[in-house]
Parts: C-alpha cells; sequence; structure tokens
C-alpha cells in the first residue's frame, strides 16, 4: 500500500525549506503536524530521511532520492490544479456533445456560429447520431435528446426546451394527383413517408380539434429516420410526410410543400438536453447551456 501523499508533500516542504521549524513559518502547517508526517512517512517506507536532533538537521541519501521524486509529484498536482484553474476562470476548452442528425443539420447548424463567435476560445466536438449515448461512460458534456417520455436517470441532470409539434405535409402536385384530404382516415389510402424504420406495420397518431385522437393505420412507400430527406421526398411528390414546423418551413414558404389537415398535429418528441452534473460544471459547458436554453426556448 502507497503511504499517504500528503506525507509527501510535508516531506518535501520541510527539505525545501531545510527544517521543520523553517517550513511551519513558511507554510503555516505546525511543526509537529509537519514532524509526524515525516516520521509516518519513514515507517511506512522502512527508511530514515532526516537525521535530526534539537541543533543538527540534514537530508539522508535515500532521502534525497524521495525528495526529488516527492517534487515531481508535488509540481504534477500543481499542474492538474492550474488546468482546472484555467478552465475554470473562464468559458474556453472542449465541449464534448451528443446530437441527432437532424437536430445537428437544421438548428445547430443556425445557432452555433454566434456562440463561437461570443466564445473564441470554446471548442465544440459534436458527436452527430441519433444514438441513444451513455452520458456517463462516454464522457459525454452535454446530450441532446428528443424523446416522449424525459429522462429519469437520477444520475443526470435535466434542461426541457420544447414538445416538438409535428404537422402532415405533401406537395400541391402530389394532393392535385391524388385528391386533397379531408378526414385523417384518408390516409389509409395515400402513399405515405414515415420516419419509423423498424416495422412495415405502422399508425400515425394524430391529435385534433376538441380533443379528439385517433391513430390511423399507414402502409410507407419510404421508411427512414432522417427528416431532411423525408422533406426532401415529399417534395418530390412522393407522397405525405409527418415533420416538423422547423423542418417544413422553409420548403413551405418556397411552395414545395403545403400543410395536409392543419387542424391535426402528432407529437414528435420532447426536447431536452441532459449533463451528469450541475457540481463542477465548467463555464464553458455551463454557458453552453444557457445560450441553447436561449435560442430553443422558441424554435418549435
Amino acid at each position: 500500500m502507497l503511504p499517504d501523499l500528503d506525507d509527501f508533500y510535508c516531506f518535501a516542504l520541510v527539505v525545501e525549506h531545510a527544517g521543520f521549524s523553517a517550513a511551519e513559518r513558511a507554510t503555516d502547517i505546525p511543526k509537529s503536524k509537519l514532524s509526524r508526517r515525516v516520521y509516518h512517512l519513514e515507517e511506512q517506507l522502512g527508511v530514515r530521511l532526516i537525521q535530526r536532533n534539537s541543533r543538527h538537521f540534514a537530508v539522508t541519501d535515500i532521502g534525497m532520492d524521495v525528495y526529488r521524486h516527492a517534487q515531481v509529484m508535488m509540481n504534477a498536482a500543481q499542474a492538474a490544479h492550474d488546468v482546472v484553474n484555467h478552465l475554470s476562470s473562464e468559458p474556453r476548452g472542449v465541449i464534448k456533445v451528443s446530437v441527432p442528425v437532424d437536430i445537428a443539420q437544421n438548428q445547430m447548424a443556425k445557432i452555433l456560429p454566434a456562440f463561437l463567435k461570443q466564445y473564441p476560445e470554446i471548442r465544440v466536438q459534436m458527436m452527430v447520431s441519433n444514438r441513444r449515448v451513455d452520458v456517463i461512460n462516454e464522457g459525454i458534456d452535454l446530450a441532446l435528446r428528443i424523446r416522449s417520455k424525459l429522462d429519469d436517470d437520477p444520475n443526470l441532470v435535466l434542461r426541457q426546451f420544447n414538445a416538438i409539434q409535428q404537422r402532415l405535409f405533401a406537395s400541391q402536385a402530389y394532393l392535385n394527383e391524388v385528391g386533397h384530404l379531408t378526414t385523417p382516415e384518408q390516409l389509409t389510402e395515400h402513399r405515405v413517408i414515415s420516419m419509423a424504420e423498424e416495422h412495415l406495420d405502422q399508425h400515425f397518431l394524430l391529435f385534433g380539434p376538441n380533443k379528439q385522437q385517433k391513430k390511423i393505420k399507414i402502409n410507407p412507400v419510404v421508411m427512414g429516420s432522417n427528416l431532411f430527406m423525408l422533406a426532401e421526398l415529399a417534395s418530390q411528390n412522393c407522397g405525405i410526410a409527418l415533420l416538423p414546423d422547423s423542418i417544413a418551413q422553409g420548403l413551405v414558404q418556397s411552395g414545395q410543400l403545403v400543410q395536409v389537415l392543419p387542424e391535426w398535429t402528432a407529437p414528435h418528441g420532447i426536447f431536452h438536453a441532459v449533463y451528469p452534473s450541475r457540481r463542477g460544471l465548467l463555464p464553458a459547458v455551463r454557458v453552453f447551456i444557457d445560450y441553447l436554453v436561449e435560442q430553443l426556448k422558441s424554435d418549435f
């Protein structure tokens, strides 16, 4: 078992100041504590490190060897302390962020430039994936997620943005060819483009006026988890897609998409962020979280 590192620290102070009394005056650590620590270190190592009596103080040869190693430990500890102080003094350093593909392509691409300009010493290492990451074990500073149910992991802190609503969109050309919809049930007669890629048998859960709720069976012609791809396919007359407004907005403004059954929506999920702990949160991570809350609170 290794001796207490504090013993090495006290021993190094005594050698550096050439005596217990001088070390006490320089550090305000009581001489009795310094003596006790050095004695304990000698007991643990089984060697005499300092020859001392009331009028004589001398470091043994083995003591000088131990002192040199103790200096290395002290310097390493000071370097670690300096690194933390450097990162903690103001926002700087690398932030490791997990982001879903569609959020990275849409929201993050829009809001990151202003953040990077405001904090030039921060670098953002972005893991763009729809995979659910293990925030703690993978060393992630912050994970953005869209879930129908909020994370309830007691080891994670959660910041909620907004629930994302989806609406039905199609191209005007598709509707002119196949026919307009007046009820959700008519979706069963249409070509549908779906984000769910796991199953062929699928349903849309739609919410309408007066708290109506309808579960409609659909038969997707295309399935894929990239919303930008689905929006592009819908604009190319391939069918009806369920999309967040943030994805469809530009295509609607350009006339490539129109809204279908405008009174009916479907919940896409609650947009939120999770991170390991508020305690010891580095300034770079803290300002990034605050920035996201400010920018994304009304984005959807």
